[in-house]
Formats: structure tokens, sequence, C-alpha cells
């Protein structure tokens, strides 16, 4: 089960690159950049590593992504082409989203301690203990890299501004 996943999943993560790399323009491009990350979140929970790929998602597909596309959208980077969407994105991206769905609501169901202790390396670590290191260790780098993305936008709105 875990090799096909591995293979599904790091397909569709070396399709998204691909697709990344030949598109013509950046709203697809990071668009694409999404579907390589949530897909490097799936690896991430194949390898257990479950906060990683929250963290993944959270971070990279949520806020890093939004930050690119707000960028590109304010930069005004062209003109885009209206479609009606690609037929062969409904064709596999319908079913894959249901079946999807359908696993994980079958993980879900199957495993009902999903918020117990959890192995982490070679001891068992406790959901609060971890947080606490976290927000509590780590809470320097965690608020310098909020400032420095806060820093990123002023610069782009800052880029983006037009001379009256």
């Amino acid at each position: 089960m875990y090799l096909v996943l591995f293979l599904i999943f790091g397909g569709l993560c070396v399709a998204g690159a691909l697709n990344l790399l030949f598109q013509r323009h950046p709203i697809n491009s990071a668009l694409s950049l999404i579907v390589v990350m949530s897909s490097l979140a799936v690896l991430y929970l194949l390898l257990g590593a479950e906060f990683l790929a929250a963290a993944q998602v959270i971070v990279y597909s949520g806020a890093i992504m939004v930050l690119f596309t707000f960028v590109i959208m304010l930069l005004n980077a062209g003109r885009e082409e209206r479609t009606h969407g690609s037929k062969a994105a409904y064709a596999i991206g319908i079913p894959g989203a249901a079946a999807l769905l359908g696993a994980l609501v079958y993980i879900f169901l199957s495993n009902g301690d999903l918020l117990g202790p959890t192995l982490l390396g070679a001891s068992w670590v406790v959901p609060t203990v971890f947080s606490a290191t976290l927000f509590r260790d780590l809470l320097l780098p965690f608020e310098v890299t909020s400032v420095l993305l806060l820093v990123a936008i002023l610069g782009a709105v800052a880029l983006a501004r037009k001379e009256h």
C-alpha cells in the first residue's frame, strides 16, 4: 500500500514540477507549485512525519503560495487569457480528488486514536510536550520568519506602486 501511494504521489510531484517549468503564465506555475507542495506533504505522511506534513500544508501550500500569488497578481505579470479549463484536468482531477477523499475518510474512520502519543524517533512524544517545545524554545525563529514575510509583502507593494 505504501509503495503504491509513494509511486502515485511521487509521480504527481514530478508531473507538477514539470508543469511548473513548462507553463507560460505565472499564475498557472504557482498553482503547479501548490500541487508539488501538497504531494510532498503526502510523502512526509508516508514517512511517518505527521508534523512536517501538516507544516508543509499550512506553511508552504497555504501561506507561502498565497504570498506568491499575491505578489504575481500585484506586479501584474501579464494579461491572462480566459479559458474554460483543461479537459484532462477534469478527467483526472475529479476522480483523483474523490479517491483521495475516500482514502482519507477510510484512514480516519479506521484509526480512532489520531490525537494520542506519537512515536517520534526512538521515544514517544505527547503532542502537548512537542507543541510546548516548538512555541517556547523555537519562538524566535518563528517570529523572525513572520517579520521577514511581512517585509517581503511591503517590498512587493512598494515595487508595484504606480507613480502618479
